[in-house]
């Protein structure tokens, strides 16, 4: 499909923000190995393997595992931005598995916002970092002050070890879902914010709801299922996953999030007003190639071990 991948001759360059991490895996034979993670990053390396240009504030340390971070970024073409590695320690998430291959979580993680550049054209955040204090609040403002020239997506990516109680969350989740144009979520996420088990039409409702708050398009991922979606004109549209052997899901819902973003940038509906606008008034045939970007995207990394997302020659 040649015209899924057509670039737009100015495509819009990209400011994500977010925690960067070193996820360490314990296993239960004594083996360990630690590997560069964290949505937003994953959500930037994505992007830039799609050939976008993009940036990412983090909050890292100048020691050996915030090292290996900026190897990573710089590997894909990620450009770090001024004082994102001034942290004491680089944040870790350590999964700690047992016989039968459970894992038990625990988290070392601080989170501050660096000082941000100027927002070139489009905004991302998600996840831990969109929500935990005291930076969660510093990107809320910096969601709300973008949103008022530029477009702005978020992915809760929720987390209930890290996140607030339940009510709180949904409250704070709204309040950013509110000044975006673009929110993606997976059932899952929103069967845990919703607090019970979600049918594909109350999965609908709950997409119709958040953008009731101002979203433009509003996505939930399906896992092997694939995705549905609320379009500007409350249309729902559902698109098929695609049939791939599994190898781990690890970073499958940040390779959704950086494939949907590449799509809409190359159909010229991220970055600045006049961008934003037309997103605002798109209809399914703009929107749906790149949510089917986003699919792709998605069953392609689940194919490979790790968060591994494709490059633009891959799809």
């Amino acid at each position: 499909m040649p015209g899924l991948l057509r670039r737009s001759p100015a495509p819009a360059s990209t400011l994500v923000i977010g925690e960067s991490l070193v996820d360490i895996v314990e296993r239960s034979d004594g083996g360990r190995e630690e590997h560069v993670g964290g949505s937003p990053l994953n959500v930037a390396v994505g992007l830039a393997r799609l050939g976008h240009p993009v940036s990412l504030a983090t909050h890292i340390a100048r020691d050996a595992r915030g090292a290996a971070i900026g190897e990573h970024l710089a590997q894909a073409g990620v450009v770090l931005t001024p004082g994102s590695d001034t942290a004491l320690d680089t944040s870790t998430a350590t999964a700690t598995l047992d016989a039968a291959g459970s894992a038990s979580y625990s988290f070392d993680i601080a989170w501050r916002v660096p000082e941000l550049p100027e927002v070139p054209g489009h905004l991302h955040t998600g996840s831990i970092g969109a929500l935990m204090r005291p930076g969660g609040v510093d990107v809320l403002s910096a969601m709300a002050g973008a949103a008022r020239g530029h477009t702005v997506s978020y992915d809760p990516n929720v987390r209930p070890d890290l996140f607030p109680g339940r009510e709180t969350a949904v409250t704070e989740v709204e309040r950013r879902i509110a000044v975006s144009d673009v929110v993606k979520a997976s059932d899952e996420d929103l069967q845990w914010l919703a607090g019970r088990s979600l049918d594909d039409d109350e999965l609908a409702d709950q997409l119709r709801s958040w953008c009731a708050l101002g979203p433009a398009l509003a996505v939930c991922t399906l896992g092997p299922r694939g995705a549905m979606a609320i379009l500007p004109s409350g249309r729902l549209v559902t698109l098929p996953g695609r049939a791939v052997e599994v190898v781990d899901t690890v970073g499958a819902g940040d390779a959704f999030m950086s494939g949907l973003l590449s799509g809409l940038i190359d159909a010229g509906l991220l970055g600045r007003s006049d961008a934003k606008a037309r997103l605002h008034r798109s209809r399914g045939q703009a929107l749906s190639p790149a949510i089917q970007r986003a699919v792709d995207a998605s069953a392609f990394t689940v194919t490979r071990a790790g968060a591994q997302p494709p490059s633009r020659a891959d799809l």
